[in-house]
C-alpha cells in the first residue's frame, strides 16, 4: 500500500514539473512564476448549495439515488434545511422561500450549469437509476486523437438541478497553456468524523 502511494506522488511531481516547463520561467511571465511559488492554500471542494422546495424530498433523492448520508449541520442556522455527505464532498440543501430562485425546467441539457460526480461503474448506475424511476438522458463522447470515450448520465434533482455521472477519469488532465500548478488530491484533507 506504501509502495504505491509512494508511486503516485512520484507522479504527481514529475506531473507537476512537466506542468511548470520544468521549472524554466519564459520571458514575461514573472507574475504567474510568482504566483506558483505562492500557490493558494486551497484543498478540495467542500460543498456544493442547492436550494430546494421541500427539504425531504431533496434529501430523499439524493441519499437513495447518489448514496449521500445525512449529517448534522449547526443549530445557529434559523433556517430549514440539511446537510449531507458523502464521497468527499457536501450537498447543503437550504429550504427556498421563493420559487422562483428555482430551475423551471424539465430539459436535461448536458451545456446547461450542473454538478459532476466521477463513477467507476456506469453499468450499475444507470441501472439504479432505472430502478428508482429517473429520468435520464445517456451520452457518450468520443475523442478520436485521444482515443478515449466518456460516459456520461444527465438527470434532475426535484428541483431541476442537474446532475452528472461521469466516468470522465478516462480523459487525462493536460494543461492548456496554463502556468498554474493543478494539484491532486493524493494526500487529501478529510474532515472528521464520529461514528456513534
Amino acid at each position: 500500500m506504501q509502495v504505491k502511494k509512494d508511486q503516485k506522488k512520484e507522479e504527481a511531481a514529475n506531473y507537476d514539473e512537466n506542468i511548470k516547463g520544468g521549472g524554466k520561467k519564459k520571458e514575461g511571465h514573472e507574475e504567474e512564476a510568482m504566483k506558483e511559488e505562492n500557490p493558494l492554500p486551497l484543498m478540495a471542494l467542500n460543498h456544493v448549495s442547492r436550494l430546494c422546495k421541500n427539504v425531504k424530498e431533496s434529501m430523499d433523492f439524493y441519499t437513495k439515488v447518489l448514496g449521500f448520508v445525512l449529517i448534522e449541520r449547526p443549530q445557529a442556522f434559523d433556517f430549514d434545511g440539511a446537510w449531507l455527505f458523502n464521497y468527499g464532498v457536501g450537498i447543503h440543501l437550504v429550504l427556498s422561500e421563493d420559487e422562483t430562485r428555482l430551475p423551471h425546467t424539465d430539459d436535461l441539457d448536458p451545456i446547461d450549469n450542473h454538478i459532476s460526480f466521477q463513477c467507476e461503474d456506469m453499468e450499475t448506475m444507470e441501472r439504479r437509476l432505472k430502478e428508482l424511476n429517473v429520468k435520464y438522458k445517456k451520452r457518450t463522447v468520443e475523442d478520436d486523437e485521444s482515443e478515449t470515450a466518456i460516459d456520461q448520465l444527465f438527470f434532475n434533482d426535484p428541483d431541476g438541478f442537474m446532475v452528472e455521472i461521469c466516468n470522465c477519469e478516462n480523459l487525462k488532465l493536460v494543461p492548456a497553456g496554463s502556468f498554474g500548478k493543478i494539484k491532486l488530491p493524493f494526500d487529501r484533507h478529510n474532515q472528521s468524523t464520529s461514528l456513534r
